[in-house]
This record gives structure tokens, sequence and C-alpha cells, in this order.
């Protein structure tokens, strides 16, 4: 998907340049590596947690914020057990299409029995408007 995001956006510009002399083409391909690292991370992050349980109804994204050029969200974490837990979850931005701009992960930890508890999740670069946040996975552990 950030393959097709990068071409899109190539084809759409080809023939300008920015400010700093850059193609769109160049600027697109670096927007593209940037989302498949930050998906990548991402994966790698979710892949170390076993034994985890699927708690994305746990788990909403507040609204979105900008600050410094970067987009970041409240997560919450709702803990419906009788223990405490941790939660590792993936928080996505995606455009009005439904690309994929950003990725990141971000833990929440000791959510008390039946409590709740947020952390930010931020871009990793910057991005224009305020697409919201998604919940793309979400583990208790």
């Amino acid at each position: 998907m950030a393959a097709a995001t990068a071409a899109a956006l190539a084809a759409g510009m080809t023939g300008c340049t920015n400010d700093s002399g850059e193609t769109p083409r160049s600027v697109a391909s670096e927007a593209g590596e940037a989302v498949q690292s930050a998906t990548a991370a991402a994966a790698s992050e979710l892949a170390k947690i076993k034994g985890g349980l699927n708690a994305k109804s746990d788990v909403k994204a507040g609204p979105t914020e900008a600050e410094n050029n970067r987009l970041s969200n409240e997560i919450t974490a709702t803990n419906p057990t009788d223990q405490t837990a941790d939660y590792t979850v993936l928080v996505n931005w995606k455009d009005s299409s439904g690309n994929l701009l950003d990725a990141t992960v971000v833990s929440i930890d000791a959510v008390p029995p039946g409590g709740t508890k947020s952390a930010k999740a931020q871009t990793h670069r910057d991005l224009s408007g305020t697409p919201p946040a998604e919940i793309g996975q979400a583990i208790r552990h």
C-alpha cells in the first residue's frame, strides 16, 4: 500500500520541483520509504509479544492534534479484566483515500483492573492535515 501511495504521488507531480530543487518523485519515494520503515518497525514490536490477547475493543484513539508538524493522538486503554494488564497498540494514520501515511506502536503499561490509562501516539514524520488515528491492532498482555 505504501508503494502505491508513493507511486500515485509521484505520478501526479512529475516535472515539478520544490524550493530545495527536489523533484516530487524523490519526495514521494522518500515518503513511501518512511511509511514502509515505520510499518516494519511496528510489526517488529508487535511480533515480540508472546501470549497476548487481541484487545482492539479495549482501546480508543482521541482526536488528532498537530504539534510541531507532527500528528499526535491520545490513546486510551480500558482494562475489563480483574488483573493489571499492559497494552501494546499499533496506531495508523491514513489519508481520505485509505492510504497509510504513518504508523507507530505505543505501550500503555500497568492499566489497573477495571481502570483506564492513556499514552500519546505521535507520527514519525511531518504530515499535513489532521487525519484521524486508527487502532490497527491492540494486544493485552
